[in-house]
């Protein structure tokens, strides 16, 4: 067999993205063949060579793919130390280490796509893959026409414009507005800093769309497995 990055394994192990092996090999957690490892860009023979993370032993898994419909309320995380409400209390145990993909904070809902599959993971989550997410946004008043210009062109945010790629206005009524937006980045709480930095704030915020993937009729809290067209979706955009 081929030999491959150690961090593409670990990510096809289902222990994290590629990214995030990286600083476990870094740090000294992963060993092969009971030695440590920490150079970046080694590669294993996934035929012979053992690998253990923490001191247990990893290999790839079944790969499982999941869309959850994330109500408000619950953090996307899979424990969480203040024991606040998390996603793992509406998901099955199916005795893989499941992650989200992407950020849906506190009070959002909507899509989130649930993995053990690291090596996807990270694809979907690098910006530079462009992989579309839409939003409905209801924000508090009436939004003005050169905000949502502004908001398309671009504002900055900690220094770095950002930008909407598509902005539609849905419904304006009297104190509040309904829009639906696109956008191929994944910052911490983007669309509510940048809708507040031209004076708007959002008081709603729901993803119906990621990838391609779409909720088809799921409520809150509900979840289901992907098809195998949504997961070919998925690998090949």
């Amino acid at each position: 067999m081929r030999k491959v990055r150690l961090n593409k394994y670990l990510a096809r192990s289902g222990v994290t993205s590629r990214r995030k092996s990286d600083l476990l090999i870094e740090q000294g957690k992963v060993r092969v063949n009971g030695q440590v490892v920490t150079r970046l860009g080694t590669k294993i023979d996934p035929a012979t060579d053992k690998v253990d993370v923490h001191g247990k032993q990893v290999s790839p898994e079944a790969k499982h793919y999941l869309v959850l419909h994330k109500p408000p309320g619950y953090l996307v995380t899979m424990d969480d130390p203040f024991d606040r409400p998390t996603i793992k209390e509406l998901i099955p145990d199916l005795k893989v280490r499941l992650f989200p993909v992407g950020r849906l904070d506190f009070n959002s809902e909507g899509l989130l796509l649930m993995t053990n599959d690291g090596e996807l993971a990270h694809q979907l989550m690098h910006p530079r893959f462009h992989r579309k997410k839409i939003y409905m946004v209801w924000i508090r008043g009436q939004i003005k026409t050169q905000d949502m210009d502004r908001l398309f062109k671009g504002v900055f945010l900690d220094g770095k414009k950002t930008s909407l790629d598509k902005i539609d206005l849905i419904k304006k009524e009297k104190d509040s507005s309904l829009l639906k937006v696109e956008i191929h980045e994944g910052r911490k709480r983007e669309i509510r800093r940048m809708f507040q930095a031209v004076g708007s704030e959002v008081w709603r915020l729901k993803r119906i769309q990621f990838a391609g993937l779409r909720l088809r009729g799921l409520k809150k809290g509900q979840w289901r497995y992907l098809t195998p067209e949504e997961i070919k979706i998925l690998r090949n955009p």
